[in-house]
């Protein structure tokens, strides 16, 4: 596309994220490309500049500068995956039907592309096919968190998983471990959070409110079982989605998550040991996006396994909706 395009947000893209918005659109662009485009101030909503996470609403006039052409035909199959990637990515499936995708994303597969990332779901999504075949990210999660993500098989479908993520209809259970015991038990943290530092050093951590750079971020969170005074089986709900939540909240909180490499103090350190991240996404409850709800749960993965044969918690132990209690 060579020329300046303005285009409307329709009303079942409310809620939206700017980058994903591109991407159903022209799902060749990746995401370093969008990124670009944001920063220079090429890509503007209602003719200010924008940040690929800022959430469109319907009626939003996107300004779309000329884009780069997707590869052709001869070019995309050289780029592609082969037939042990594509056997990969089926394997991962949770559930599908027409419009939802969900997979069980293992930890150290990251969601999206980078400089130095070329082996992520995104791309992997080519075994569905291109163009408007190609299922749509809704969300995502960190590269070491291992567990459910869900995506949209078409752009309306995608529009409405999105919007019910952005209007906090999507009840996202995480289960982790953490260095000792949290006081009280169970409640709601809400701090807010900012980036802080740049590449590998950056971090989110606490924020004064009046921050400019501050976003309000807010998790429930339940225990479900203890080892001695040691380490903490918990239930967290993420109310927001700012990056990190969970690792800075309970890094702030005094209570880090086991194995998580940046959000964490000597204690948590000395009882991971060799154990990766222990942070699962183990439950998405959420409005399906033409019929009933969604309730999609993916198994303990290999590496909160291990947590939990060193600290000797079983999973079928745990309560499938911590929450429910605190609401009655």
């Amino acid at each position: 596309m060579r020329e300046v395009r303005t285009l409307y947000v329709d009303k079942g893209e409310e809620g939206v994220r700017l980058d994903r918005w591109f991407k159903r659109r022209w799902p060749h662009l990746n995401h370093i490309q969008i990124q670009k485009l944001t920063r220079s101030g090429q890509i503007r909503v209602d003719g200010a500049r924008a940040k690929p996470d800022t959430r469109l609403s319907a009626g939003n006039q996107v300004r779309v500068p000329p884009l780069p052409d997707a590869p052709a035909p001869g070019e995309r199959e050289k780029k592609g995956i082969d037939a042990r990637e594509a056997a990969f990515a089926k394997s991962l499936v949770l559930y599908e039907d027409e419009e939802v995708l969900a997979l069980n994303k293992p930890s150290g597969l990251a969601v999206q592309g980078g400089t130095k990332t070329t082996k992520h779901v995104d791309r992997l999504l080519s075994a569905w096919g291109e163009g408007l075949e190609r299922p749509r990210l809704v969300h995502r999660l960190d590269r070491d968190t291992s567990g459910v993500l869900v995506l949209g098989k078409t752009p309306a479908a995608a529009a409405k998983l999105g919007g019910a993520f952005a209007r906090r209809k999507a009840q996202k259970v995480y289960w982790a471990l953490v260095a000792g015991l949290p006081k009280p038990s169970e409640g709601v943290l809400e701090l807010p959070l900012a980036k802080r530092g740049a590449g590998d050093r950056e971090m989110m951590v606490p924020a004064d409110p009046k921050d400019k750079d501050a976003e309000v971020a807010e998790t429930e969170y339940v225990t479900l079982s203890r080892a001695a005074d040691k380490v903490a089986w918990m239930a967290l709900w993420p109310h927001t989605g700012r990056t990190h939540q969970l690792r800075a909240h309970m890094l702030a909180m005094g209570h880090p998550i086991l194995g998580d490499p940046k959000y964490n103090n000597e204690r948590s350190r000395e009882l991971s040991g060799e154990l990766k991240l222990q942070l699962h996404a183990r439950r998405l409850v959420l409005p399906h996006p033409s019929r009933g709800a969604l309730i999609l749960e993916a198994p303990v993965s290999p590496e909160m396994k291990a947590g939990f044969e060193r600290f000797g918690f079983d999973q079928h132990e745990a309560d499938p909706e911590p929450f429910s209690r605190r609401r009655r």
